[in-house]
């Protein structure tokens, strides 16, 4: 697909991965609908990319939130092709730690956002990418959604992250059959230690020690090179149905204390 030809949903896009792929899409001459809770932060990376973009808050767990989102998409851009599902929300908790049980509101949260929020977007665009006209290869849409290299390396106090990004992968192959008819790819990123706004704000020496444990290169991940990628994805109408880990080839070991 053509990015410059091309107008893009981006969830979280107010800051870390999503940040730096609106900002590369805009690059290459795409434009691109920001959704996120910051308003301050989506309001001026709109001001600062210019009339490429739009931002439009909001929560992707909340239906009719997204659905309106979308009309007000297709009254600032026509139409959109891409959506890129970078929201989320991390965190760490054990199922039995030391304030007791783990409520299940908190694994309730995480998946409502995590997953459902994906899933949310995913059906309040399909119908818009469906509609489009398809492209001179027959595309119609492109879909990426965000997991982690936790689906598969989950650590301890990761079931409901875990759990959140494993379903993001594992709803990937379905729905690039579900629409394969339509002209619309499905592709899932797995970022591994990422440098963005959530990890900066851990002590020097912990983002330190955990860029170590990246076998080459030895460092964090960089939003930029997760921007890179999914503009390949967006360029690489092969590219279906399948899910690749952006981890500098870190696999996340068992680590007793």
């Amino acid at each position: 697909m053509d990015i410059g030809n091309s107008a893009a949903i981006i969830t979280g896009g107010a800051s870390g991965l999503g940040e730096a792929t609106a900002r590369a899409l805009v690059a290459k001459g795409g434009r691109v609908a920001l959704i996120d809770l910051d308003r301050e932060r989506g309001e001026n990376l709109v001001a600062e990319l210019g009339d490429a973009a739009v931002f439009c808050p909001g929560d992707v767990s909340n239906e009719k939130e997204v659905e309106g989102i979308v009309d007000k998409v297709k009254e600032a851009f026509g139409t959109f092709q891409i959506v890129l599902n970078c929201a989320g929300v991390g965190g760490d908790i054990k199922v039995v730690g030391r304030d007791g049980v783990m409520p299940l509101e908190a694994f309730n949260r995480t998946i409502q956002i995590n997953l459902i929020g994906t899933f949310n977007v995913i059906r309040a665009t399909a119908s818009t990418l469906m509609d489009n006209n398809p492209d001179d290869k027959g595309e119609r849409g492109v879909y990426i959604n965000t997991a982690s290299i936790a689906a598969q390396d989950g650590q301890v106090g990761q079931a409901a992250y875990s759990s959140s990004k494993g379903g993001i992968v594992s709803m990937t192959l379905t729905l690039a059959r579900e629409f394969a008819n339509n002209g619309i790819r499905i592709m899932t990123i797995l970022p591994g230690i990422m440098d963005t706004p959530l990890l900066a704000q851990l002590p020097e020496k912990i983002r330190e020690r955990l860029a170590l444990q990246v076998p080459f290169p030895p460092r964090l991940g960089e939003p930029s090179e997760f921007a890179s990628l999914a503009c390949h994805i967006v360029e690489n109408t092969y590219l279906n149905g399948e899910h690749i880990r952006l981890d500098g080839g870190l696999r996340m070991g068992f680590g007793r204390k």
